[in-house]
C-alpha cells in the first residue's frame, strides 16, 4: 500500500451568444446566431491569466461552460450528446461526469424537480448533439431521477435519449461504470473512491474522470456499498484503487477492506484546499494515473469548497482546451497552501515574457462567491515572472 499525503477585471461581454435553434446537422448562420440564452449579462469576466464564469447558480454556469467549449459552428465543434442530470443531487451528478469525455464529448446540463429549465432546453437546441457513434447514436443520456415530464420536454427537441435510472448514489455509480465499459468496450483497471458524505475531498476526482476514463466508486468513512463492491468485483482482484481524502472521510478500516479487491493508494491532505493540491500534483509513473502538474504552463479551475453543483458544471474544462484539474480558493483570496502551489507553478522568463509558458485559470462564480479581489490575486499569481526575481513588468 502506498500513500501520498503531501479588480479591475477586463471584462469580456459576449453578449451574441450562439444560440441557433437548429434541428439539422447544418450549423446556425445568420440572426440565429444572435439569440441568447443566457440570462446573465456579462457570463465571462477575463483578466490577462484568468477567465470567470459569472454565475453562481450551478444551472446557468453549466450553460455557460457548455458554450465555451462547444461552439457548434461545425461538426468538428458539437458534441456527440449530453449528460442530463438533477441539480439537487450532487452524489449522482458527480458521478455522471465520467461520461463526458466518452462517449459523449459533451457537457453536463441541469434538470431541476420542475423539469428542464427554458436555459438548458435552448443550450440543446443550440448544440443540436451529433449522436455518440461509439453509443447508438444517443444524443442525450439522463441520469439519476428526473422529474416526470423531462422526457415529454425532450420529445419536442427530436433527441434521441438514453437513461441510467436509480436513485441511491453508490448504484448510480456502479451502473455508469458498466454504461461506460459498454460503449468504450473495455473496463478501466484503475478506479478512484471517494466519500458520498465529504464532497470537499471527494469533487477533485471529478475532473479527472470527466478527462480520463476511470471511474468514481463510493464510500462512506466507515462502510463499501453492496453497489461498490460489485463494481470492484468485476475487476477479477486486481484493481488500482485510488483513495481521495483523508481518514476524516474515508477510515483505515475502509482502506484496508478495499485491499481485498487489488492494490490501494490513498491521495490526501489535511484538508480540503492541501488535498485538491495533493490530487493536482499526483501522478503514478506505473500507470499514467494522475494530473501530476507541478511545473509552470498549465491550467487550474478554481471553485471555493461549497460550491459543489458549480464544480461540477465546470467539471468540462478537464475535458476540452487547456486540461484544469479543480483546486479550491477562498472567497476573499487564496489560503497559504494555494498560493505556496501556485508560487511552484509560476512561469520564469530568463530574457523576454514572450518566451513562455503561460498560466490560466477559470473561476466558476460570481463575485459574491469569488470577489473581485480574489481574481485580480489569483491573476498576479499566475502572471509569468523574471527569472532573476522582481517585479513581472520590469524591463519590457
Amino acid at each position: 500500500m502506498k500513500k501520498i499525503i503531501p479588480i479591475v477585471a477586463v471584462t469580456l461581454l459576449l453578449s451574441a451568444v450562439l444560440a441557433g435553434c437548429q434541428s439539422s446537422n447544418n450549423a446556425p448562420s445568420g440572426s440565429e446566431k444572435q439569440a441568447s440564452i443566457s440570462s446573465v449579462d456579462q457570463p465571462w469576466i477575463a483578466t490577462k491569466n484568468t477567465t470567470r464564469i459569472n454565475t453562481s447558480d450551478p444551472t446557468e454556469a453549466a450553460v455557460i461552460v457548455s458554450q465555451t467549449l462547444w461552439s457548434a459552428q461545425t461538426k468538428n465543434n458539437r458534441p456527440s450528446s449530453v449528460v442530463l442530470t438533477d441539480v439537487s443531487n450532487w452524489q449522482i451528478a458527480a458521478v455522471s461526469a465520467d461520461l463526458i469525455h466518452h462517449p459523449n464529448n459533451g457537457p453536463i446540463l441541469f434538470t431541476t424537480k420542475e423539469g428542464v429549465p427554458e436555459a438548458t432546453l435552448a443550450e440543446l437546441k443550440r448544440l443540436n448533439p451529433l449522436g455518440a457513434e461509439g453509443n447508438n447514436g444517443v444524443q442525450v443520456v439522463l441520469v439519476g431521477p428526473m422529474a416526470s415530464n423531462v422526457e415529454e420536454q425532450l420529445k419536442t427537441l427530436d433527441l434521441k435519449v438514453d437513461r441510467i435510472e436509480g436513485d441511491e448514489p453508490a448504484a448510480v455509480a456502479q451502473a455508469i461504470d458498466t454504461y461506460y465499459a459498454k460503449a468504450s468496450g473495455e473496463l478501466p483497471k484503475a478506479v478512484i473512491v471517494g466519500s458520498m458524505d465529504s464532497p470537499e475531498y471527494t469533487l477533485p476526482a471529478v475532473n479527472w474522470i470527466a478527462h480520463m476514463p476511470e471511474p468514481l466508486l463510493y464510500v462512506t468513512k466507515d462502510k463499501i456499498p453492496d453497489p461498490t463492491v460489485d463494481a470492484l468485483k468485476e475487476r477479477g482482484g486486481s484493481a488500482t484503487i485510488y483513495i481521495l481524502g483523508p481518514e476524516d472521510a474515508v477510515s483505515i478500516a475502509v482502506e484496508k477492506q478495499l485491499q481485498e479487491y487489488g492494490t490501494v493508494t490513498r491521495i490526501a491532505g489535511k484538508d480540503a484546499y492541501e488535498n485538491a493540491i495533493a490530487f493536482a500534483a499526483f501522478k503514478d509513473a506505473s500507470n499514467g494515473f494522475g494530473w501530476g502538474i507541478t511545473t509552470p504552463g498549465h491550467n487550474l479551475s478554481l471553485l471555493t469548497t461549497d460550491s459543489t453543483m458549480l464544480a461540477i458544471a465546470a467539471a468540462p474544462f478537464s475535458h476540452l482546451g487547456k486540461h484544469a484539474p479543480l483546486i479550491f480558493t477562498e472567497k476573499d483570496g487564496l489560503p497559504d497552501s494555494e498560493m505556496e502551489y501556485m508560487m511552484t507553478l509560476q512561469p520564469k522568463f530568463q530574457d523576454s515574457p514572450a518566451e513562455g509558458p503561460y498560466n490560466h485559470a477559470w473561476l466558476t462564480g460570481d463575485i459574491n462567491t469569488i470577489k473581485e479581489s480574489a481574481q485580480s490575486e489569483i491573476d498576479d499569481m499566475l502572471e509569468i515572472s523574471p527569472a532573476a526575481g522582481g517585479n513581472p513588468h520590469s524591463g519590457h
